[in-house]
């Protein structure tokens, strides 16, 4: 191996952790506030990129639909759950949120593929399509077993991950999709050569973990998410609104991996089931960094990408063996050096 093939290496490995650190970003997020392990997140990748790819092509995403009917769903559910504390300020609330806000999208999703739109609309609707849906299965899927035990709600995880992954072979078929690159502008540095679409996985990875810390530690919703995590009855004790806590959880981690998508999507084949291998390897970060350090998920997440380019060089056959095998020995660490601790009723 030259100097050459290991920049080359080094610099693939860069891009794909910069993902798999977005991913394990919402991965953390949600397990912090709700306690659900998010297998779904991979689903979200794969709207997100076939969204993305199908406005582009001037066609309406079927996810737009889906989010109408997700969005019905948990309006009555929303519903069904208040019937005995019925209020005018409720019935506004839900319809506004539920029906109004993805029945918008959808309008205006098919106004855009009517004509050529710009990168920066198709973007903006897609995330405008995908994000909701995270709030709406929180909804339908978790919120009413909010209390349950971290088994039951992972269960749940694996519930909806099937059901997602079966809607996405629906509306979107068994083939991939490609959408083009966000700018063309690119860039020499030695032998390497930087695309826009690189630098662009850099600036949103680099921006987003600026924006969380931000969001985190100086808006009065990131501390109120931050106290949910610590103490989820102490948090209700002072009145926040745990509920409200998972719902913004949820369509972050959603929309994180709708940008996510978006991102790899100019640079690869997406099918309705890539999504889930990628996730799998952002969760491989998140678990490495305990499901609680942006931090750490972050390097760890560069660290993944890295085995895995030189994995792929080396014995390809064997690259995804040994990116998962990288986390039997951080579990075998974490359970040896964790003390016993039982779980928090609610």
């Amino acid at each position: 191996m030259n100097t050459t093939i290991l920049l080359l290496l080094a610099q693939d490995g860069v891009t794909n952790g910069a993902i798999y650190a977005l991913l394990g970003f919402g991965l953390v997020l949600v397990f912090a506030v709700t306690r659900v392990i998010l297998i779904p997140q991979g689903e979200f990748i794969t709207f997100g990129a076939l969204t993305y790819a199908a406005l582009a092509s001037g066609k309406l995403p079927g996810t737009a639909e889906l989010a109408c009917a997700l969005g019905f769903v948990a309006f009555c559910v929303e519903m069904f759950s208040i019937r005995h504390q019925f209020t005018t300020g409720r019935l506004v609330r839900a319809t506004a949120l539920y029906i109004l806000a993805p029945a918008l999208a959808l309008v205006l999703a098919q106004f855009a593929c009517r004509g050529t739109s710009s990168a920066t609309i198709n973007i903006a609707l897609s995330l405008m399509i995908v994000g909701p849906i995270g709030l709406y299965l929180y909804r339908i899927a978790y919120q009413p077993i909010a209390h349950a035990s971290v088994l039951v709600l992972l269960i749940a995880s694996v519930g909806v991950h099937l059901a997602l992954q079966g809607l996405a072979l629906l509306f979107f078929g068994a083939e991939g999709m490609r959408a083009p690159t966000i700018t063309d502008v690119a860039a020499s540095i030695g032998p390497l050569r930087v695309t826009g679409q690189t630098l662009a996985v850099y600036i949103v990875a680099a921006s987003l973990i600026v924006a969380l810390w931000l969001f985190f530690g100086h808006t009065v919703y990131g501390k109120a998410l931050r106290a949910t995590a610590v103490n989820r009855i102490g948090a209700r004790l002072v009145g926040i609104r745990t509920v409200l806590s998972g719902q913004i959880a949820f369509m972050l981690a959603a929309g994180i991996g709708a940008i996510s998508g978006i991102l790899i999507v100019p640079m690869t084949t997406i099918y309705y089931d890539s999504g889930f291998l990628i996730g799998l390897k952002g969760f491989i970060a998140a678990i490495v960094g305990g499901l609680a350090s942006y931090p750490l998920t972050a390097a760890a997440a560069v660290a993944v990408g890295i085995v895995e380019a030189f994995s792929s060089f080396y014995a390809s056959n064997f690259k995804e063996v040994i990116v998962f095998a990288l986390i039997v020995p951080v579990l075998l660490a974490r359970s040896l050096s964790a003390p016993i601790m039982e779980e928090e009723k609610d």
